[in-house]
């Protein structure tokens, strides 16, 4: 069955649909479309849906970035978005019966349109086919629930618990009563996880107040597993305000508590479906190999592991959110963590991206280090023991402009992105943080504006 018959069958089946939202995935990771009502549907998911090119290299308000090439001296032109398959579903947090499906852009003759972060993702793909292998992909998304009400002096809180509460003062990490006491939001969530086909796995309670962890199952596909990222933080935000909160993946949303994360497992599987990570004897080579090209392309990647401001906030001593380009055996204070529980289950977790990291362009710089440190074969060299941070280590950068300047004139994320899109995400950035540049914060006012 085609993708026009499969949608026909969805639409039958679902006679109560309305309207359904179309859209794509930014830089930044933030959809972007438009809503179709339901008579206009089936044409657009056959035909395609027109959005201007420029959609991709927007900044995070939401603005063009003429420096990106995409809108000023272009005419700012229109390109096709066509359904990504398998993402048309229902989603449950809307008042109106509504339907989504997740775009991606072409080029007039019918290839992935370079300004697409997943189209980013297919070409570093492509490198691992042609060598027999294929990533088994995971991700475990970190959140905060958030009183929807804020206002200047207090721009975030806690929501309050069953009982009207919450202590702030409190680390109750895995605390299964804090989980009952948002039981309708949780609910929620697993109810239209299924209903898309996303392999949501566990909850769990995290160390800051109102902040929780879901985990996704692995899959053989990385794109699709970053499509699952994407859409599980569609889910948890929409569910979140159905059920009169708010939801962030905002890195450090509080200054003095945990940040949030998306820690990504992986593996690689050659064509029989064998593990290749697994040794007869512990990890294989290839393995460390894979190892070695993480920690060697790291600090040329942070400008998309910590793509925000705020996001180095979260990289901090103690944080459980690494500053070094490290790795160990089953340690949370390395970047890079070896898993050997079992030998199926032997595998990579790669711990540095922040919860606001764009998923795609993630696991393209993620997964292509891995594919370098195995045609390279890169040494890891030694595996540290206890705290990260006693160790003496390569320093990633904590800075917003130091990592974006590593980053424009990386050859490592040159060769990974493409040149061109390597350029528009750094003109994005370059726009954003000049936007920070010009805004005189709180704590100056507070330090300066009477005292000196």
């Amino acid at each position: 069955m085609n993708d026009v018959a499969n949608a026909k069958s969805f639409f039958d089946a679902n006679p109560d649909i309305e309207v359904l939202e179309a859209f794509v995935i930014d830089a930044n990771g933030v959809p972007r479309g438009k809503w179709i009502p339901r008579e206009r549907a089936l044409d657009v998911l056959d035909k395609g849906m027109a959005m201007p090119r420029s959609v991709y290299a927007l900044d995070v308000w939401g603005r063009d970035v003429n420096a990106a090439g995409l809108a000023q001296g272009t005419g700012d032109p229109d390109g096709l978005c066509f359904p990504i398959p398998g993402t048309l579903s229902r989603i449950n947090w809307l008042n109106r019966p509504t339907a989504q499906v997740l775009l991606g852009m072409r080029d007039p003759d019918g290839s992935g349109f370079y300004g697409d972060p997943r189209q980013v993702l297919a070409n570093v793909l492509k490198g691992f086919a042609k060598i027999g292998l294929t990533p088994v992909v995971a991700t475990e998304l970190e959140f905060y629930l958030i009183d929807p009400l804020r206002s200047a002096l207090d721009p975030v809180r806690p929501p309050n618990s069953r009982e009207g509460r919450w202590h702030t003062g409190q680390t109750q990490v895995l605390s299964i009563s804090e989980l009952q006491d948002f039981e309708d939001v949780f609910h929620g969530i697993a109810s239209a996880a299924r209903a898309q086909g996303i392999p949501a796995d566990m909850v769990v309670r995290e160390n800051g107040p109102g902040q929780y962890e879901i985990n996704l199952n692995h899959v053989p596909d990385a794109l699709r597993a970053a499509d699952y990222a994407v859409l599980l933080k569609r889910i948890v935000k929409g569910v979140a305000r159905a059920n009169d909160l708010d939801a962030t993946f905002m890195a450090k949303p509080y200054g003095m508590q945990a940040g949030s994360g998306m820690h990504v497992h992986f593996s690689l599987i050659d064509e029989s479906g064998r593990n290749v990570y697994a040794g007869e004897d512990g990890p294989s080579e290839m393995l460390f190999h894979s190892v070695g090209g993480l920690l060697e392309n790291m600090g040329e990647s942070m400008a998309v592991f910590a793509p925000h401001a705020n996001s180095y906030r979260r990289l901090r001593p103690s944080e459980h959110a690494p500053t070094y380009a490290s790795w160990g055996f089953d340690n949370r204070s390395a970047a890079v963590r070896v898993i050997t529980a079992s030998k199926p289950a032997t595998r990579i977790e790669h711990r540095v991206a922040g919860a606001d990291v764009n998923p795609y362009l993630a696991l393209a710089m993620i997964l292509n280090a891995a594919l370098s440190g195995i045609k390279e074969k890169r040494n890891p060299g030694g595996a540290i023991t206890g705290d990260e941070h006693a160790i003496n280590h390569d320093p990633l950068p904590t800075n917003w402009d130091y990592a974006l300047r590593q980053f424009a004139r990386s050859t490592f994320a040159y060769a990974t992105l493409g040149p061109k899109y390597r350029s528009l995400y750094s003109a994005c950035k370059a726009q954003e943080l000049a936007e920070f540049s010009l805004r005189v914060t709180d704590v100056e006012y507070d330090a300066y504006i009477r005292t000196v």
